[in-house]
């Protein structure tokens, strides 16, 4: 058990190939080894496009049953899917990517369906601009190699207060995020609104409005 938590710990913080498991760990190669598999079949590590293991979606599904935010989010998105007529969700940082803790969808429309328990990049998507711009530089560098957005951008939001991206994550789809902010001024999520590009290519006052107030929300102010 304690292999398997060390083990773990390891793919929270990044991704990791085996050899960057075995240094991070100090475990045997076969016993990394044999273990990452043992939890891969079990969808509690998967791998990404090279190779490296990562959180997988049962380890995501646990989160977001355990998180303090998740019935406020539930509400939230809800609402604020009532009030635009949008896609609505509320993502967590989980190591290099984001984990949706509370999604709603329009009744009617396209949709921008992203499942609770989803893992998605944290390199594209108004909400991975969010839950990037507030980091360390050091991370915030590390995530930013081969992102579909940059400092500069990151820096924008960061004066502005939300961000905005269209057809990164997927053709035809725009979004708008908000970050929420804990009492230190941490980020700790990121709440967003998404749908088609015409709905969303240039934010209007009131989508802002309604997105920074949901954020207030969420923050418990």
């Amino acid at each position: 058990m304690d292999k398997t938590v060390a083990l773990l710990d390891a793919v929270a913080e990044r991704p990791r190939c085996l050899a960057d498991l075995v240094a991070a760990t100090g475990l045997p190669r076969p016993t990394a080894h044999r273990l990452a598999l043992a939890l891969e079949r079990q969808q509690v590590l998967d791998r990404d496009p090279e190779g490296r293991f990562t959180v997988g979606i049962r380890v995501a599904r646990w989160s977001t049953a355990v998180d303090a935010l998740g019935p406020r989010a539930e509400q939230v998105v809800l609402d604020l899917r009532d009030a635009t007529g949008v896609s609505a969700q509320v993502y967590r940082r989980v190591g290099e990517q984001r984990l949706c803790i509370a999604a709603a969808e329009p009744e009617a429309g396209l949709r921008d369906t992203v499942p609770v328990g989803a893992l998605l990049t944290l390199q594209a998507g108004s909400a991975a601009q969010v839950l990037v711009a507030w980091l360390p530089d050091d991370e915030q560098a590390a995530l930013l190699s081969g992102a579909a957005f940059t400092a500069r951008d990151l820096a924008e939001v960061r004066r502005r207060g939300w961000s905005h991206s269209v057809a990164q994550r997927e053709p035809g789809v725009a979004s708008v995020s908000a970050p929420v902010h804990a009492a230190d001024g941490a980020v700790v999520a990121a709440v967003s609104i998404s749908g088609p590009v015409d709905r969303l290519a240039a934010p209007t006052a009131a989508q802002r409005r309604i997105l920074l107030g949901a954020a207030r929300t969420l923050a418990g102010d």
